[in-house]
């Protein structure tokens, strides 16, 4: 057993229906490791837990994993905000959402975050990024006027692959490698990367 099979057997199991997503989209897209995955996908659920915020935005839903594990944690009253550029995703994300016991918190936008964030006329208390990579900053910019105060961002793929590290020039690494150095610098926010999965920034808003 390696190390990461240890982790998932002693942490709590995926709903019946997430494993249907995962295998669906395994299946049927062609980029399934963009999902959240497992173990991200509880601690993003704990994350709620632990905090139990009433509004949630997130910036990217791609098969909307993630959306369903946040819809976990959070009570009746809680509404998930999540924004989708890609609308031919809508029939996959529907599919699971409608079947889902928590479709009543979610709405889902299509179109550009940065043109749907500022029409939302909402205060945050959690928000999840996980879009386009060379717009972080753009996003982060965005949202941080419209997170409250003790709020946290929680951004996906801050490792990139550990290509952060490599000196690449592509748009995505540099868009990357320029928000952590962004974040790092932000004296607004206390912040930790994890080394979870593909890297996820832990962002306190003071």
């Amino acid at each position: 057993m390696n190390i990461e099979d240890y982790i998932l057997e002693h942490t709590d199991p995926e709903s019946e229906l997430l494993k249907e997503l995962v295998r669906d989209a395994h299946v049927n897209l062609l980029r399934p490791r963009m999902m959240a995955g497992h173990l991200q996908g509880r601690t993003l659920k704990m994350f709620c837990r632990m905090m139990a915020p009433r509004r949630i935005l997130e910036i990217g839903t791609y098969t909307g994993y993630a959306t369903l594990c946040m819809a976990e944690g959070t009570d009746e009253n809680t509404i998930i905000h999540t924004i989708e550029i890609d609308d031919e995703m809508e029939t996959f994300m529907m599919k699971y959402f409608r079947r889902s016991p928590y479709m009543g918190k979610i709405k889902v936008h299509f179109g550009d975050a940065a043109e749907i964030i500022p029409r939302l006329n909402e205060v945050f208390d959690l928000v999840f990024i996980d879009a386009e990579k060379h717009q972080y900053v753009q996003y982060y910019n965005l949202v941080f006027p419209i997170l409250r105060n003790g709020g946290v961002i929680l951004a996906d793929n801050t490792l990139w692959d550990g290509k952060v590290m490599s000196g690449a020039s592509d748009k995505q690494t540099t868009g990357i490698a320029t928000f952590n150095e962004m974040v790092r610098d932000d004296s607004r926010v206390e912040k930790i990367l994890l080394p979870l999965r593909d890297g996820l920034t832990v962002i306190w808003k003071k």
